[in-house]
């Protein structure tokens, strides 16, 4: 049986490493959050699995950024932020305060925010934004890697560009967050790490030859993840992550044209408030009898029945409030020097 935590012990623990490290108060809490909101929700590559990492990259700078985002500019609807490469979970979540609350005013709001750092899991911001009734979606580049070759090609230019979006039912909300890739950079790791192979032929290899070694990708020189859609469909994946590419860095004016400045993200944040549209009742209506009638749907296996995007994860979160966080393992041995460094006991 694995070890269970509790995930307000979790996030306490995870909260006083990055404040020892140096992030301000509310800084440190929003990551905490966030990060184990991941693990909650099963993305456990994009969980307190990035802990390691964060802590490297704040003690890699003299003074690790506070205060908040430069406003570059605001027409009420339409807002750009330079995020001063301020935590990623900081940046979303005051992005999405503010565009539901003009959403709530004016319809609709989008934030585009350039000069991120990482945001780890999307799915971890939108669970609450559709239960007060509100549609979001999140996407996110990050112009200082690559990783994922476009369709047809041998070498890499895109990142995983991820699309996230929420929105409710009369019941639990939808909520997918998917990649434009065919996998995660943070699961090919994984997965090189442990002598794992992909379930197919998910990568190329230096020379374009497809592969299913994830250590292809990892290589020197280094191979590429497909799109999503691999080999044979893979124009699909191809252009929806050139449209993240538009959607973040293109409308947030800084992307792979201008030099690299680290581990950063340029993201995307919309908020539309079905009330100013067909109406907030119609609009869950709507969408409740798509939900229905994809769960109606007969399985081919009748094992596995067919359910929405985020269904298991919001289950999991739920059983696993309950019942402790089932943490991935190597999780909290990766945080010991950490918890040695900062004095911060692990958790029991």
């Amino acid at each position: 049986m694995p070890t269970l935590h509790d995930a307000a012990v979790l996030v306490a623990y995870a909260d006083a490493l990055l404040g020892r490290a140096g992030l301000a108060p509310v800084q440190a809490r929003d990551v905490a959050e966030v990060l184990v909101e991941g693990d909650l929700l099963g993305h456990t590559t994009h969980g307190l699995a990035l802990l390691p990492g964060y802590l490297d990259e704040i003690a890699g700078v003299i003074r690790p950024p506070a205060g908040e985002p430069a406003v570059l500019s605001d027409r009420g609807a339409a807002v750009a932020w330079d995020g001063r490469r301020l935590p990623g979970p900081f940046l979303v979540r005051r992005a999405l305060e503010l565009a539901s609350a003009r959403a709530r005013a004016l319809g609709t709001c989008t934030v585009a925010i350039r000069r991120s750092h990482h945001a780890a899991a999307l799915a971890a911001y939108l669970r609450p934004v559709a239960e007060r009734g509100l549609m979001a979606l999140v996407t996110c580049s990050d112009p200082g890697m690559r990783g994922v070759v476009p369709h047809g090609g041998r070498r890499d230019v895109m990142t995983p560009n991820p699309i996230a979006a929420a929105w409710p039912t009369d019941g639990a909300p939808v909520v997918l967050d998917v990649s434009t890739s065919i996998t995660t950079h943070g699961l090919t790791r994984r997965l090189a790490r442990e002598g794992g192979r992909f379930p197919g032929a998910w990568a190329v290899d230096a020379s374009g030859r497809p592969t299913d070694d994830p250590s292809a990708v990892l290589a020197d020189p280094p191979g590429a993840l497909l799109p999503a859609g691999g080999l044979d469909h893979g124009h699909k994946g191809y252009a929806l992550g050139l449209l993240v590419e538009a959607l973040t860095g293109g409308l947030a004016g800084h992307g792979r044209a201008d030099p690299r400045e680290g581990w950063a993200a340029n993201v995307l944040v919309q908020v539309l408030d079905p009330a100013a549209f067909g109406g907030t009742a119609d609009f869950v209506r709507q969408a409740t009898f798509v939900a229905d009638a994809c769960r109606a749907s007969e399985p081919r296996d009748p094992r596995a029945p067919v359910r929405l995007p985020g269904e298991a994860a919001l289950a999991r979160r739920t059983r696993q409030l309950a019942e402790g966080v089932a943490l991935y393992p190597g999780v909290l041995e990766a945080l010991v020097p950490w918890s040695e460094r900062l004095a911060v006991p692990l958790p029991r």
